[in-house]
């Protein structure tokens, strides 16, 4: 009987070595297979990650080529009240470089992917075409000034502007008057900042119907 029931508990030793030997078995299977799997999810990334770079690579030679020049196309029509409107395309695209453009100062076209500020922002120093042009792609209106401009013109049209949420000033010598307003695809001659069409212009475009992104911010972009 002693030896019967010693048989037997050798057999159960031997089989539960056996499970158990065999579970370690499965677990480095496993292992196994978990590491590969890995490999193969990390090279996929690497491989997904140089095809992105690339892309973005390819992609900011595009848009350096493109950035020659503006993308518009058309012409200013002058209107009664003397706001001159664009007729024809104005590019959106988001360039990282200079831009030529068909107007001065400009009222659309391809531009900075950061907006100048233009929560009633006034500047003393010349800022980029490209980020003034982004702020009025969200609905600002730009006033710019040569140093033609009379003194008190200057300070009133700051106070104006500094009251008035989507809006900037800064100073800009390539430009056909001493006093202009920009918007949107809209430019118009300021006479003085008396002007009635000064008023005029700040209630039809300041976050007007000509706005591509009204809404969007004026702050959190860029100060210069």
């Amino acid at each position: 009987m002693g030896s019967a029931k010693n048989t037997g508990n050798a057999a159960r030793k031997a089989r539960i070595e056996e499970m158990r030997r065999a579970e370690q078995a499965r677990e480095r299977r496993n292992r196994l297979l978990t590491v590969a799997a890995s490999v193969v999810v990390v090279a996929g990334l690497v491989v997904g990650g140089v095809v992105l770079v690339r892309s973005q690579s390819d992609s900011g030679k595009d848009s350096a080529s493109g950035s020659k020049s503006s993308g518009d196309s058309g012409h200013f029509t002058t209107g009664k009240d003397g706001v001159r409107t664009w007729s024809g395309k104005l590019s959106r695209t988001h360039v990282t470089t200079s831009v030529k453009y068909p107007m001065h100062p400009p009222v659309g076209g391809n531009h900075n992917p950061v907006w100048l500020n233009c929560n009633g922002n006034v500047y003393t120093s010349p800022v980029k075409d490209e980020n003034a042009v982004h702020a009025l792609e969200h609905g600002a209106v730009w006033v710019t000034y040569t140093a033609k401009a009379k003194k008190a013109d200057v300070d009133a049209l700051a106070a104006k502007v500094k009251q008035t949420p989507y809006t900037l000033m800064s100073p800009y010598e390539n430009q056909a008057a001493p006093l202009m307003l920009s918007a949107w695809g809209h430019q118009l001659t300021a006479k003085s900042a008396d002007d009635p069409a000064v008023n005029k212009f700040f209630a039809t475009y300041v976050q007007g119907a000509q706005t591509p992104e009204p809404g969007a911010s004026c702050t959190g972009g860029t100060m210069k």
